[in-house]
């Protein structure tokens, strides 16, 4: 077990932030182990490291229940990012963005990113489903292909099958339209007095995802760990300047300055 001394310290943090049954475990999971998995709703808030390079970014994950609401203000102190996810299915969960988690990310770093996710596409988008193999790692797809004995199956291995409604064709109506998350996010720009010319546009910040299917969720993560780069950077720069002070080294020098005054 290495020392404590020796472990990396995380860069910078990024965090996700909305109503309960959006997806923001599952898009973590899609990510980070590159599947999807079945998650029960997070109690509090969990912690992720994620190697981006020479570079050490912590992602956190919130719970989405009113009872844990005032956690989310601590998860978001210091955030260079903040996901704020919605599920294209259901209108209220964008409006609960607005309503109860906006105002959270008041701890966030001043010069914080802030993204406005679309999960669940796949149950509103036929593109979205059509992405089922794009995010599997290639040493992924070649295990897949060896152990699977029916060809006609649809999904991709570490996938599960599609939802009855996505394998019959019949797709979900959509709630929430890129017009109005790009609305959204124009209104976070003002609540939090940003020049909207001088920001990055809707367009970039804008995603709609599907955490099943693996759309567009390494485009998310990817997109945001470069924007924050400049703060890594910074960050780093201002750690150099301040270095930390080794109280057993301090303690080691003070000692032989004192036996030399004392010959």
């Amino acid at each position: 077990m290495p020392e404590m001394s020796k472990m990396k310290k995380p860069d910078v943090k990024v965090v996700l932030l909305g109503d309960m049954n959006v997806g923001k475990t599952s898009l973590l999971h899609r990510y980070t182990e590159r599947k999807f998995k079945d998650t029960i709703s997070t109690v509090g808030g969990a912690f992720y490291l994620k190697q981006w390079g020479p570079y050490n970014i912590s992602i956190w994950d919130t719970a989405g229940r009113e009872q844990f609401h005032g956690l989310g203000s601590m998860y978001c102190r210091g955030a260079a990012a903040v996901i704020l996810t919605y599920d294209v299915t259901n209108w209220q969960s964008l409006a609960e963005l607005e309503e109860r988690f906006l105002s959270l990310t008041d701890t966030a770093n001043h010069d914080c990113i802030y993204a406005v996710v679309g999960n669940k596409a796949d149950l509103t988008d036929p593109k979205a489903q059509l992405s089922r193999d794009s995010d599997v790692a290639p040493e992924d797809r070649t295990e897949c292909e060896e152990d699977r004995t029916e060809p006609e199956v649809l999904s991709a291995c570490p996938t599960p099958p599609a939802s009855p409604a996505s394998l019959s064709g019949v797709m979900l109506h959509k709630q929430v339209a890129p017009e109005d998350a790009a609305a959204f996010y124009g209104r976070i720009l003002r609540y939090k007095g940003l020049d909207e010319k001088s920001s990055l546009p809707a367009e970039k910040m804008c995603f709609e995802t599907s955490a099943k299917t693996g759309y567009n969720v390494d485009a998310l993560f990817e997109a945001l760990f470069d924007l924050v780069l400049p703060s890594i950077l910074r960050k780093r720069n201002e750690n150099q300047e301040s270095p930390t002070v080794d109280l057993e080294e301090c303690r080691g020098t003070s000692s032989k300055r004192s036996r030399t005054s004392c010959c």
